[in-house]
């Protein structure tokens, strides 16, 4: 047995190292990588701090969304439900790919109208839970690259994007939100640019693409702008033909646009009229975080959409092997409480109305926000939908700081401030943008 007093010299010679010398020792290389803070944490808790000392702070930190009171908007169709649901649902454990009546729902609610036709036109679909869309996300970096190639965001996207990238061991390339000039929402050459790079220099693509109402900028495609892209990722397909494309739309915010089921209808009438390629996978993230404000439940799913059905039998093996060996299996829970607020016309219809309540919130809110920013002459990016907007600005940190100094806290991030209109309460949009527009003239 050690010696007492040799335990304590011991424990006296680790309090001598330096952090750095500890991370040296007990890290490895990869792990020293890792650190910082969560902007928008951040943030949050600089409004937070600002609200317990006093001023009359606003909140356009958070990516929840929140009552004109501050409070957490639930859906109270959701939590009443979820309370009812039996013993079995609240503590077995799910199969590992989901509770079967779940998955069939969730590609319904993720597709809309458009499912069965696609399916009609020979397009086979597959889906699997995941804890939050986070998870979906994850399994197509895990699976559909390999580590050390690069993945393709559109720019301007959601930070986490770029930590779960890392996570997977893999690079970032972008192509542009928006064209340099004109009014397309498109910009078709940069597209087709990276794509043809990237497919000269790997075996495979894969793409995630945030639409409708995209985090951070609230922007959503319009259908002739989905089916453009959509093109050419096919096309792109089509010229390299021993070479995998995925596409990856990620609709987290979906429930909250005014095409909930834009992206369904774009592939139903691709899979109607033109080709679709064997080496194109489609993919769409869904979460019931927003539409069902199950935020902490942690409950999302990857739908899966390709011509072959042995393909997608084994693609599900595939994501399974990795959903076991990273989280085991999601939570049961909130798939049964969806399942049954889906399969039962009166809670469907009173869940629907409690939606239609928060999204129209969410309107009214972008609505005063838009009208006063154009009227200050702050240049907004186009904000359509969702919990965001989003102004540009090669230096936001400043603005972050004005703004949050006369009462208002914003996200300032790579390239521009993000605004939460989701937690900002409706009374106080206006001064809102007031503030942000004086502060924008301060730091322009």
């Amino acid at each position: 047995m050690t010696d007492p007093t040799e335990l304590a010299t011991l424990s006296g010679d680790a309090q001598e190292w330096t952090l750095e010398e500890l991370e040296g020792a007990l890290l490895p290389a990869h792990a020293r990588e890792k650190g910082g803070r969560d902007t928008i944490f951040a943030w949050l808790a600089h409004y937070q701090q600002a609200k317990a000392t006093g001023q009359d702070a606003i909140n356009g930190t958070v990516g929840s969304l929140l009552e004109d009171d501050g409070t957490l908007a639930v859906n109270p169709v959701v939590s009443s439900t979820l309370r009812e649901q039996a013993d079995l649902e609240l503590s077995a454990y799910a199969p590992l790919p989901g509770l079967p009546h779940f998955r069939t729902l969730v590609q319904e609610l993720a597709l809309g109208d458009g499912l069965p036709i696609m399916q009609h036109h020979g397009i086979h679909t597959e889906a699997l839970i995941t804890p939050g869309g986070t998870g979906a996300l994850y399994q197509s970096a895990r699976n559909l690259l390999t580590s050390g190639t690069t993945l393709l965001l559109r720019d301007r996207h959601w930070g986490p994007y770029q930590t779960i990238a890392k996570e997977c061991g893999l690079l970032t390339a972008t192509w542009p939100l928006t064209p340099s000039s004109g009014d397309d929402q498109i910009d078709v050459e940069a597209l087709d640019g990276v794509l043809k790079q990237l497919l000269n220099e790997q075996n495979h693509v894969l793409s995630w693409l945030n639409d409708p109402a995209h985090n951070p900028t609230g922007m959503s495609l319009t259908a002739e702008s989905r089916m453009i892209v959509l093109e050419r990722f096919a096309n792109s397909a089509l010229a390299n033909p021993s070479k995998g494309v995925t596409l990856f739309i990620d609709g987290a915010y979906a429930a909250y646009a005014k095409d909930h089921h834009g992206w369904g209808d774009t592939l139903a009438l691709f899979a109607s009229e033109a080709l679709w390629p064997s080496n194109l996978f489609v993919c769409f993230g869904f979460s019931a975080s927003k539409s069902h404000t199950l935020y902490g439940q942690r409950c999302g799913a990857l739908v899966m959409l390709h011509p072959s059905r042995e393909f997608l039998d084994r693609m599900l093996e595939v994501m399974l092997h990795t959903g076991r060996g990273t989280w085991s299996g999601a939570a049961r829970l909130p798939q049964a409480t969806v399942h049954t607020i889906h399969s039962n016309v009166d809670k469907f219809v009173d869940w629907l109305h409690e939606r239609d309540l928060l999204q129209q919130m969410l309107e009214r809110r972008r609505e005063i926000f838009n009208h006063r920013c154009a009227k200050e002459g702050v240049p907004l990016l186009p904000s359509h939908d969702g919990y965001f907007a989003f102004l540009p600005h090669e230096n936001p940190g400043p603005i972050a700081e004005a703004s949050a100094t006369r009462g208002l806290y914003v996200v300032p991030l790579e390239g521009g401030i993000r605004i939460g209109l989701c937690s900002i309460p409706t009374q106080d949009v206006d001064r809102a943008a007031a503030i942000l527009a004086e502060a924008w003239r301060h730091g322009a």
